[in-house]
Parts: structure tokens; C-alpha cells; sequence
């Protein structure tokens, strides 16, 4: 969710973003079904790899992050804003329309998936101490672990410090290094690396559980035994960074037309989908697929990606984007006419 100049894009990492957005939106969806074995398979799958990889996608486009007035108001204008004017948003209709229960504060404790904002948004604040040296990395890895002993919802704190290591590793790869991404054997290595994944997505409840996946709940929260809980974390997060290695593997390099062109409108996407996924919900779509599970699965998913799509089309980008950052969009006015 990072403006780069359209001259300078590179149509791999864009099509990146289009998968990943795309998986965020079926996630999203997937949490309208009932918690079937294979709902709860397919769930805990994705799950092991689509965060981290969008992670370390987001610390990958921040390596230019400096503490300088430009860069801050950008901060100010990509983040900030929409987390101001969007956690307030979801949260009333979630409560309103959807009649769901939403504890916790505004602003100060995240709801739902407005997490990722005020998170990437400190992230990205330390990212010129973050990118000063590799040996952040290791002890990025030490933080994430003793993280998981900090139980709070403020400012989803243990999800900055639980993913921190795939923020901090994006960060810290060169384009050369993931340009060894398209070698042949990897590319082999990736199909079977993800079948794995699936294989022990299908037993997760037995060697991990589910909310470690979210990396959002405290060890206290979690059923795992005091010895084992930093192993288990620890293997956790081998899993989503192969997992997470082996999607970015086989994303194609080339442009793709429309396909690339939808990772530019990653942040319409992200902010609107969780409107769209509640009214389903409101509308009676969990209760509908309870009694149809294995067409539900399948409906829910060509939905959400069909959701992903309509969203990233220009047409409705167009209409969109002015309301993600009203002032964003008058300081793009103010450059243009300035140029």
C-alpha cells in the first residue's frame, strides 16, 4: 500500500500486491462460513503465509522511509488519515447494520481490519532505525518471541511485535535477492513447499492453534504448554516465511495488463472490502452457506475475488479514492498545479 512513481513500477511487485489483497479479501470472506474441517483447513492455510507475506511486502516498500517532512506528511496522508477516518467508519456499521459487539476503544484499540494501518504505520516510524543494520533481523526474531507474553489490544502491539521479523527482513533484502526468486529450482521447490504447508495446515489445532496464526493474542490466551509456546511461535513463523517465499515464487514477473494494474489500488480495496464482506453478513449469508457448506466455500470465494476486482477497477477506484484521504487528495491537487 505504497506510492511508487508509475515510471518506476515494477509489474512483479504489483502483481504481487494483487494477489496478496486478494487473498486479504478471501480471508475476510472466509470468516462469513461455518468453522467446517475443511473451512477450518483451507482458513488455517492461508493464514500461515498471507500475512507475512504482505509483511514483508509492506517492509520491502518502505526501505526508502526517512524521518523528513515529506515522507511524514505522505505518512500522515496514507495512513494516518484513513486509520482517523476509517476504524470510526467500520466500526458504526459493524455495530449499527450489522449488529455485531465491538469491544475496546476507538482509535486506541484497532477493530477488525483496520489492525494493519495504525501497525504498518509504526513500523514504518521505525523504519530508519530498523534498516541501519542486518543484525535487526535476529534480534527482530527475539522480539517477536517475547512479545507473545504482552496481552493487550492497545494499538494491536503484539501484532507490531510479533510480525516485526517480516516487516524487518523486507526491509533489509535487496532486488537481487529476490530476484533469486525466479530461479528454476526454486520455482520447482515452491509448489511442494506450499502442498507441505497445506498438509500441516491440516492439523494445526494438534502442534499450534489457530489464533497463533493471527499473532494478535497473548501466550496466557493460547492453550499451548509454557515449554513448547516460543518453539511452537518459532515454527509458526518458518512456515509463513516459506509459505510466504513460495507464493512470491510464483507470481509471473511480466506485466499482466489489468491484473498488474490492480496492485495500484491496493488501499481502495483494504479500506472498502470490509463493508461489502458485513453486509453479506447482515443480509444472511452465514446462516445460508451453514446449510449449503461445500457450494457456500466455493460462492463466498469467487465472490470475494470478484469483490477484489470490482474494487480495483479504475472506474470504481476513481469514485473511491477521494474518500480514503480527502486531504490527501487536495495536497495531490495543490502538487499538480504547482508542477
Amino acid at each position: 500500500m505504497t506510492a511508487v512513481s508509475q515510471t518506476s513500477r515494477d509489474p512483479w511487485l504489483d502483481n504481487v500486491k494483487t494477489v496478496l489483497i486478494t487473498t486479504v479479501v478471501v480471508g475476510h470472506s472466509w470468516g462469513l462460513l461455518e468453522g467446517t474441517d475443511g473451512t477450518h483447513w483451507a482458513y488455517d492455510f492461508l493464514y500461515l503465509w498471507h500475512i507475512p507475506a504482505f509483511v514483508f511486502v509492506s517492509g520491502y516498500l518502505s526501505k526508502s522511509f526517512e524521518w523528513d517532512r515529506r515522507r511524514f506528511k505522505s505518512l500522515v496522508s496514507v495512513l494516518l488519515i484513513p486509520y482517523l477516518l476509517f476504524e470510526p467508519a467500520l466500526y458504526y456499521y459493524r455495530v449499527h447494520v450489522v449488529d455485531e459487539t465491538e469491544p475496546g476503544l476507538l482509535w486506541l484499540n484497532p477493530h477488525w481490519t483496520m489492525w494493519y494501518l495504525v501497525v504498518l504505520l509504526m513500523w514504518r516510524l521505525a523504519t530508519p532505525i530498523l534498516k541501519l543494520h542486518w543484525l535487526f533481523l535476529p534480534a527482530s526474531v527475539v522480539v517477536s518471541l517475547v512479545g507473545g507474553l504482552w496481552n493487550t489490544d492497545l494499538l494491536m502491539i503484539p501484532r507490531f511485535l510479533g510480525l516485526l521479523p517480516f516487516f524487518v527482513l523486507g526491509l533489509h533484502l535487496k532486488p537481487r535477492h529476490l530476484a533469486r526468486l525466479d530461479d528454476v529450482w526454486v520455482r520447482a521447490a515452491a509448489i511442494p513447499a506450499l502442498l507441505g504447508i497445506g498438509a500441516m495446515a491440516r492439523y494445526t489445532d494438534t502442534w499450534a492453534k489457530t489464533a497463533l496464526l493471527w499473532y494478535d493474542a497473548g501466550y496466557d490466551e493460547i492453550p499451548i504448554d509454557n515449554e513448547i509456546v516460543f518453539q511452537t511461535r518459532l515454527t509458526v513463523m518458518m512456515f509463513g516465511l516459506i509459505g510466504a517465499f513460495s507464493v512470491l515464487a510464483l507470481v509471473p514477473r511480466r506485466s499482466l495488463g489489468w491484473f498488474t494494474a490492480m496492485g495500484t489500488g491496493t488501499m481502495v480495496v483494504y479500506l472498502f472490502h470490509g463493508f461489502a464482506v458485513k453486509t453479506a453478513k447482515a443480509l444472511g449469508w452465514t446462516e445460508w452457506t451453514a446449510d449449503h457448506i461445500g457450494i457456500g466455500f466455493v460462492l463466498t470465494t469467487l465472490g470475494a475475488i470478484a469483490l477484489t476486482l470490482v474494487l480495483a477497477s479504475p472506474p470504481v477506484r476513481w469514485l473511491l479514492e477521494p474518500l480514503t484521504n480527502p486531504l490527501g487528495s487536495r495536497w495531490s491537487r495543490r502538487r499538480s498545479a504547482l508542477s
